[in-house]
């Protein structure tokens, strides 16, 4: 068992997420990240974009298991603490265990992390190398500078198979086998993950946040199939934040055109922090207007001693006026804001209910024929 992480303890507890909304789309941990946030003050919105196969179901983990049982590799490259685990697990409960066991105490053990090196002692067993730096091409260096050629080196793979790594391997002279002990599969409530994918799409959450890369392409793929990838991809390039827990779950984000926040530890605890702070940092803005300060937090705006909560449209018309304060915001501007309101009226209306749902109706002004601005 682990316990709770450093990095989420060390964070406040406080309601400093109170007016954002946080979408998370992990199936594992899933409760870590939601209670977290929810500490701090945060709506979230949860939908698993791909989920575990269930040991019991994984014929292919068994498959693995047993082709590395019999072939008895050299070298065992271990790459998650989770993975190694189930694998050992799932071993157990196909009454492969002690077979399994008796491969890896042949075999010359390197791991990626500390994390990974507990769980390979915790099973019993002893490792030869640790990656410092916790990446996979560090930890298939070390064991090429152990030497491979001509050796069977098994490699434990962390939710997708790595290509570019397991290639360097064959290059340097070895022959490799694989085993995933865990394998994404689509999720099984489809309709929630739509839902998520709505939300994301028409920007009224934050912040997305991610914990492999699977999770980002099931999240694209859902869009796809409900036609909505393209608006989904832009939101995420202008004006909702992607959040990834490491380099390899913002890879696929980054080849769509989407810089994720990162942790520099790549960690659950650390993505949480990431996360928190951005939003403190960025997410809230006071302006001292003509009537007064003015505070928005996410979709609470403060004013006079009053909190409203704005809806989509008119949080979006507000933080255009507030890109610049006191600058006329152009009633072209404001419409490419508001893709739902189609023409001139429509315009006219959105900023009525803006207007309306402000605590001071003045804090917005009309310049004629031109458009309208904050009033500072």
């Amino acid at each position: 068992m682990t316990g709770p992480d450093p990095d989420a303890r060390a964070e406040p507890s406080g309601p400093v997420l109170e007016g954002f909304r946080i979408a998370v789309t992990s199936d594992r941990r899933s409760g870590d990240l939601i209670d977290a946030f929810v500490r701090r003050g945060a709506e979230v919105l949860h939908a698993p974009a791909v989920r575990i196969a269930p040991v019991e179901e994984d014929e292919v983990l068994i498959a693995d298991t047993r082709a590395v049982i019999e072939c008895r590799p050299d070298i065992v490259v271990v790459t998650t603490a989770y993975g190694f685990r189930r694998w050992v697990e799932a071993a157990d409960a196909a009454g492969l265990g002690e077979q399994l066991g008796h491969a890896l105490d042949h075999a010359r053990i390197i791991v990626r992390g500390p994390k990974a090196r507990g769980a390979v002692r915790a099973a019993g067993h002893d490792d030869a190398g640790v990656a410092d730096d916790e990446r996979t091409s560090s930890t298939v260096g070390l064991a090429i500078d152990g030497g491979v050629q001509g050796r069977l080196v098994a490699v434990q793979l962390h939710g997708h198979e790595d290509v570019e790594q397991l290639d360097r391997l064959r290059a340097a002279g070895a022959a490799v086998l694989t085993v995933a002990p865990y394998r994404w599969v689509r999720p099984t409530d489809e309709s929630q993950l739509g839902r998520l994918v709505a939300a994301v799409a028409a920007r009224e959450v934050d912040v997305v946040t991610f914990t492999s890369a699977p999770a980002v392409d099931g999240l694209v793929s859902a869009a796809g199939q409900l036609g909505m990838d393209g608006v989904l991809v832009d939101a995420l390039r202008h004006g909702v934040v992607a959040a990834a827990v490491g380099p390899v779950t913002a890879a696929p984000l980054l080849d769509l055109g989407v810089t994720p926040l990162v942790p520099e530890r790549f960690r659950m605890g650390a993505l949480i922090r990431t996360v928190v702070e951005h939003l403190v940092l960025h997410g809230v803005q006071e302006v001292r207007t003509a009537r007064g300060p003015l505070v928005v937090r996410g979709r609470l705006v403060t004013f006079a001693g009053e909190t409203v909560a704005l809806a989509r449209g008119p949080r979006a018309m507000l933080a255009a006026l507030l890109a610049e304060p006191g600058a006329v915001c152009t009633r072209e501007r404001l419409l490419d804001e508001l893709p739902d309101a189609g023409n001139e009226h429509a315009l006219d209306m959105a900023v009525s209910r803006l207007r309306s749902a402000l605590p001071d109706r003045d804090l917005v002004q009309t310049v004629v024929r031109r458009g309208y601005r904050l009033n500072v």
